[in-house]
């Protein structure tokens, strides 16, 4: 067996488009430690080259998922015209905690438990349940195509929970961060 060189590691890093501080992250190691590596400063331990090589195979496999093998479809959605007791009601009939709202299979806003919860607490009616939901709407997900990888979604998902998969201008899918973390289950 003969150990990657600097080079090596630095051009595979390159080729699956990691930054330095991308591969320390997913080798648990250092940024500087990858630098003074790919320099040939340091001559790293077998089990950090280790570490380096699994981080490479753990993205090389990421960016082979494609989103149109991840995503729910058929998506369940609302429409801006449906009350908030039926938005309640789906969610919890399919146990979600946010849903997107469509208008002709067009990403419009989403509504989710949180909203409707703090809706509740601030209204001084009785029942809110009769309300349109274009009335509470947040704003819609971010949409990507089906053909974009596991890892630029992932990345995504970090500040929204949920991605809509969009072809031709139409929702197809969805994709949430519990999607995501079941990669991890194998």
């Amino acid at each position: 067996m003969q150990l990657p060189t600097p080079e090596d590691l630095k051009k595979r890093r390159n080729e699956l488009g990691l930054t330095q501080s991308d591969l320390a992250k997913r080798a648990g190691v250092s940024q500087p430690l990858i630098a003074r590596i790919e320099s040939g400063d340091v001559d790293p331990r077998l089990s950090t080259v280790r570490k380096i090589l699994d981080a490479f195979d753990e993205a090389e496999k990421e960016q082979q998922i494609i989103i149109r093998d991840l995503m729910h479809s058929p998506v369940i959605h609302v429409s801006p015209d449906d009350s908030v007791e039926e938005v309640v009601n789906l969610m919890h009939t399919h146990g979600f905690s946010q849903v997107p709202v469509l208008d002709g299979g067009i990403p419009v806003g989403s509504v989710s438990e949180d909203m409707i919860i703090k809706l509740m607490a601030e209204s001084k009616r009785k029942s809110i349940s009769h309300l349109k939901v274009s009335e509470i709407m947040g704003e819609s997900f971010p949409t990507v195509s089906p053909s974009i990888s596991i890892s630029v979604v992932s990345h995504i998902l970090e500040g929204n929970p949920a991605v809509l998969v969009v072809e031709k201008g139409k929702v197809i899918g969805l994709v949430t961060k519990h999607d995501v973390m079941k990669l991890l289950q194998g």
